[in-house]
C-alpha cells in the first residue's frame, strides 16, 4: 500500500515502487514478479509486511548499546536457509501489514524509545519501500544510524538504491563453497554473490566508525560456524582478512541452534562442539585478525529467537 501522492517527489517514489515491483528483480534470483499481483521468491506482495519492532538486545555490543538496537523484523526471505532460526517469518507465515508510513512511524517510535540505532532485518525485498519510508522519517527527525542487517545475498544494484541511506551495513558471509550454499540454500551462486555484494557495502560507507562503544559507520560481516564445516568456515576468513584486513569487523558465531526440521540433513542436525568453534577462533587469530567479536561459552539456545507476537507493528 502507498501513502498519498502529496507532491511530486512522492509521485516520483510512487512511480519507482511500481516499476521495481511490477516485474521484481530487486534480489539475485531475478524471479520477475508482479508483486502487486502475486508473491515472488521471497514469498512476499509488494506491501510491507513484518513480524516485531522492538528493543532488542542479543546483538554484537556495539550494534546494542545500553538501550538495545531498534530491530524491525521484516516477513519474508530472499534466501530462506534449511537451518534458519526465524523460519516462521522467513516463510511468510507470521506477518502483519505495514504501510510505508506506519512504517516511518515505527522507525522513530524506536527512535523516542532509546534505540541506539534502526536494526532492519531480512530487509532485501522490501528495499523500495524502506528507503520511501526512511526519507518519511529523516523528514520528521530521525537521526539514528540506520542498519542493513541482510543474508548477504545481495544485487549491487539493489544495495545502490541504499546509497546515503544505511550507515552499518551487518551482512552475513554463510558460505565459500558453492555446494553447501547449494544444498542449505539453494543458491549455488551465493559465494559469488556475496563477494561483490560486500565489496559495494564496503565502497559505500567504508572502514568502522565508532562513537565511544558504539558503531555509527561501517561494516561488520557475520560468520556462523555450521557444524561439521570448519573448513568452509576457514576459507571465509582468509577470505575476509585477505582482501578487506581491518576495514571491516568480523563476528564469529558458535549459536547455531538445531530445530525441527533436518532430518534430510543429519550432518547438521546437531550443536557445533566447542573444539569446532575454538579452532576456527585458533584459526583466525593465527591469520591475525584483531577486529573481531567471539563468542564465548555456549551459546546456541532458543533464547536468541524473540517471539514474533507483532510487538511494536
Amino acid at each position: 500500500m502507498l501513502p498519498p501522492i502529496e507532491n511530486k517527489n512522492h509521485n516520483m517514489m510512487n512511480n519507482q515502487l511500481i516499476e521495481l515491483l511490477s516485474n521484481c528483480t530487486l534480489c539475485p534470483r531475478e524471479c520477475r514478479a508482479n508483486r502487486f499481483n502475486k508473491t515472488g521468491y521471497c514469498g512476499m506482495p509488494a506491501t510491507v509486511y513484518g513480524a516485531r519492532a522492538a528493543l532488542h538486545l542479543w546483538e554484537e555490543p556495539c550494534i546494542t548499546g545500553k538501550e538495545g538496537s531498534g530491530t524491525v523484523f521484516f516477513t519474508g526471505c530472499t534466501l530462506r536457509c534449511v537451518f534458519c532460526q526465524n523460519h516462521n517469518i522467513a516463510n511468510g507465515s507470521v506477518g502483519k501489514e505495514i504501510t510505508i508510513e506506519h512504517l516511518s512511524e515505527i522507525f522513530l517510535s524506536l527512535q523516542e524509545k532509546g534505540a541506539t540505532n534502526i536494526n532492519l532485518v531480512t530487509p532485501t525485498h522490501y528495499v523500495p519501500q524502506i528507503v520511501h519510508a526512511l526519507k518519511i522519517a529523516k523528514q520528521n527527525g530521525l537521526i539514528l544510524p540506520i542498519i542493513y542487517n541482510t543474508s548477504g545475498y545481495e544485487k549491487v544494484s539493489t544495495l545502490k538504491l541504499l546509497d546515503g541511506f544505511i550507515d552499518v551495513y551487518l551482512p552475513d558471509f554463510k558460505y565459500m563453497e558453492e555446494d553447501l550454499a547449494l544444498r542449505y540454500s539453494n543458491a549455488k551462486d551465493y559465494p559469488t554473490i556475496a563477494k561483490e555484494a560486500l565489496k559495494e557495502m564496503v565502497r559505500q560507507v567504508g572502514s568502522p566508525t565508532f562513537k565511544k562503544d558504539r558503531i555509527v559507520r561501517g561494516v561488520i560481516v557475520r560468520h556462523l560456524v555450521l557444524p561439521g564445516h570448519r573448513t568452509d568456515s576457514k576459507k571465509i576468513l582468509r577470505y575476509l582478512y585477505e582482501t578487506y584486513h581491518d576495514t571491516i569487523f568480523l563476528s564469529i558465531m558458535n549459536q547455531y541452534t538445531p530445530l525441527t526440521g533436518l532430518t534430510d540433513y543429519p550432518e547438521i542436525n546437531r550443536k557445533v562442539t566447542k573444539r569446532e568453534y575454538n579452532d576456527v577462533i585458533d584459526y583466525a587469530i593465527a591469520l591475525g585478525i584483531t577486529n573481531a567479536f567471539m563468542q564465548e561459552g555456549q551459546t546456541a539456545s532458543e533464547s536468541f529467537i524473540p517471539e514474533f507476537s507483532f510487538e511494536g507493528i
